[in-house]
Formats: structure tokens, C-alpha cells, sequence
């Protein structure tokens, strides 16, 4: 099934602020609350679709993607718009708390917040890739040493499972203050003190892990790297992070992309830029020659009478789009060589062509500029 516009959900227009989209979310979040609308599946399938296009459009780089591609556009970048089909709720609440502001509506929010108070920290990481890596995309294995479930006890942090149900908060994890509100009869969950949100007791500590239920160790995580990212670009890992304490869900491992540096080609964008140099003899006779590019070599012909300055463009040889849509170019820069010293014999030959009519200067033959055709490149 095709999904919704993202604007049409909200109610919002392409043009509606960053307080506006946030304004518009909350009103739809309070109207399905899955307390306010216990047991309604329709109600719950409305509140994820407002969660899910609140995720992209509050996010400045996705909402850019969005407005250019569509869903296509931010598919694949993680989070809720990620067409992972798993949404969770309680995700939901762990992620747009703010928006929320701390409310509930009566009778049972208690249990969101219960499970969400264990959830564990995301961890940050960086990966240097090569323009091979990103021109092709790439499986990386990293180490991380991170808080993982404790192995004696499965991460309950019970000896042999042994709990009691608290009695501060009757299992719920929460203690909760009703309070009348323009909105109607709302309810403030605040997490139990006795049982740190778990809504039950240890009976017996687990001697391995102390009753943390995690103990830090290193893990290698398989991270799949899709072509056509760039330096910056953060990518998530989905419950990667450390491991929440006493049976809570695990957090996140983002990762940061950094770019290795290239012998011979630079990046701008989707696009590779290369300087080739050549001798005066071959730019004015013309020749052929390789050229690097991601992953081989390429020839290239130099035609006669060829300018310094002068860009060729080898059309889709440079490096794929993140989404999908093709790819930039290489950009080749000719620049000609001249010699720093000459022997006599080459001192004499071009001593005597100095006054040939060919090599007298005629500007109106002479090429554009390298902005002129830089702004012509990019206007095509």
C-alpha cells in the first residue's frame, strides 16, 4: 500500500515552520494516544503514521530528501520513516518525549514509561571509508565495547528469575497525579523510586552481574554501509547501542562517516574532479591518455589545440546518489605543463616558432573562461 504524504497527515503545508509541524503533531498524538484510545488498532495505526511523518518533517536533512524524492528519499534512513514496518510505541514515547511534555491520559500510561526508563544509551562511533567504499557501499565488521545482557542471568538481573511486584507503585512503575487541563483529564507518570521503573523487586541479585543485568564487553557488529554517503552523514544501527539495565531494550549505534582522503581524485557532492596535466607538444598535436577513476582507469582523447583550463566530463563516472537516482561525473581539469628548464636544442626550436603566425595569441579564437564553463556544467 502507498504510503500517506507526510503534509497531508500533519495538515500542514510545504511551507509550515518548524513550530508549526511540532504544534500540529502534538494535536494529532493527543487525539490518538493509545491511553486515550485503549485497544482501538486504528487509533494506534493513526498515531504511528503521525509519529512516523513528524520524524521525517522535524528533521531538517530529511524533510530536504522528502521534499525532492518523496518516500523514496528517506526510505532507507533509518528511524521511523525507514519503511522498517516495526514501530514500536514505546519508541515513539522514548523519542518525542518533549512533544508530550510529561502527560498521559488516564489509566495505564504507566506501562510505556516502565519499559522505556530501562532502555539503554545509544554509543557513537566513527568509520573512515575510501571513495571505493562509498562508490560501492560497503560491510563493515567494528568491534565495540559496549554494556551487553548478562549471560547467568539473560539480563534480568534475578538469580534463578526470583522478582516480587512492588508495592510503591502495584507493578505499574510509575505513580501517577491526575490533573484537570484545557485539554481535559490528564494524568502526570513520574517513574517509581522503589523499583526504578521496573514495577517489581529482586529477590535475589544475580552474583555474575550484581542485579544490573548487563556487563561490559566487546561485540562485532556487522554495519552495512550503502554507496553514495559522505563525510558527516550519520547512520543508525537499530539496538546496537549498550544494553539497558534489568531486561530493558538496547539503544542504538550511530555512525558517523568520515572520508579517507584520495591519491589522485577529490569529491564535490556526487561529483570527482581530477587535474591532468600534459605537455605543450601533446596539447597542441592532441594524444590520449589514462585517467584514474573509482575502482579502474579511463582514456580519454586530447584533441588538438586544446586550452589550458579546459574541463572534460565523463558523464557517470562519478559517485552514486545516496537514493538511487543515478550518478555525478568526473570532472577532468587539463592543465598544460611548462618546462622550469630547457636545453639549448629546445631553447632554439621554440625560439623560432615564438614569431610563427600559429603561435601568436588571437583572442577572439581563444576558449570561455573555466567559470564560464563551470556555470555552463552545471546549468545543463
Amino acid at each position: 500500500m502507498a504510503k500517506r504524504d507526510y503534509y497531508e497527515i500533519l495538515g500542514v503545508n510545504k511551507n509550515a515552520s518548524e513550530s508549526e509541524i511540532k504544534k500540529a503533531y502534538r494535536k494529532l498524538a493527543i487525539k490518538y494516544h493509545p491511553d486515550k484510545n485503549p485497544d482501538n488498532k486504528a487509533a494506534e495505526e493513526k498515531f504511528k503514521e503521525a509519529a512516523e511523518a513528524y520524524e521525517v518533517l522535524s528533521n531538517a536533512d530529511k524533510k530536504a530528501k522528502y521534499d525532492r524524492f518523496g518516500h523514496a528519499g528517506v526510505d532507507d534512513q533509518g528511524g521511523f520513516g525507514g519503511g522498517q514496518g516495526g514501530m514500536n510505541v514505546e519508541d515513539i514515547f522514548e523519542h518525542f518525549g518533549d512533544v508530550f511534555g510529561g502527560f498521559g491520559f488516564g489509566g495505564g500510561s504507566g506501562g510505556g514509561q516502565r519499559r522505556s526508563a530501562n532502555r539503554g544509551s545509544n554509543i557513537r562511533i566513527k568509520v573512515k571509508l575510501t571513495l571505493e567504499d562509498i562508490a560501492n557501499g560497503v560491510t563493515k565488521k567494528i568491534k565495540v565495547n559496549k554494556y551487553n545482557a548478562c549471560n547467568s542471568c539473560s539480563g534480568s538481573g534475578a538469580e534463578g528469575g526470583g522478582f516480587s511486584t512492588c508495592g510503591t507503585c502495584n507493578g505499574s512503575g510509575s505513580v501517577n497525579r491526575i490533573t484537570q487541563t484545557i485539554l481535559g483529564r490528564m494524568q502526570t507518570a513520574t517513574t517509581c523510586n522503589s523499583c526504578g521503573g521496573q514495577g517489581r523487586i529482586i529477590e535475589n541479585k544475580c552474583n555474575t552481574c550484581h542485579g544490573d543485568g548487563i556487563l561490559r564487553g566487546d561485540e562485532e557488529i556487522e554495519i552495512k554501509i550503502p554507496a553514495g554517503v559522505g563525510e558527516g552523514m550519520q547512520l543508525s544501527v537499530s539496538g546496537k547501542g549498550n544494553m539497558g539495565p534489568r531486561g530493558g531494550v538496547a539503544g542504538d549505534l550511530l555512525v558517523l562517516i568520515e572520508e579517507k582522503e584520495h591519491d589522485s581524485l577529490t569529491r564535490e557532492g556526487d561529483n570527482l574532479y581530477y587535474d591532468l596535466s600534459i605537455n605543450f607538444a601533446d596539447a597542441v598535436l592532441g594524444t590520449s591518455v589514462e585517467i584514474p577513476t573509482i575502482g579502474g582507469k579511463a582514456k580519454i582523447k586530447i584533441q588538438e589545440g586544446t586550452q589550458a583550463g579546459k574541463i572534460l566530463r565523463l558523464k557517470g563516472k562519478g559517485l552514486p546518489r545516496l537514493n538511487g537516482y543515478g550518478s555525478g561525473d568526473l570532472l577532468v581539469t587539463i592543465n598544460i605543463w611548462t618546462p622550469q628548464t630547457l636545453t639549448k636544442e629546445e631553447k632554439k626550436t621554440l625560439e623560432n616558432l615564438r614569431e610563427a603566425p600559429n603561435f601568436i595569441p588571437d583572442p577572439s579564437k581563444k576558449e570561455k573562461s573555466f567559470f564560464s564553463r563551470m556555470r555552463e556544467y552545471f546549468t545543463e
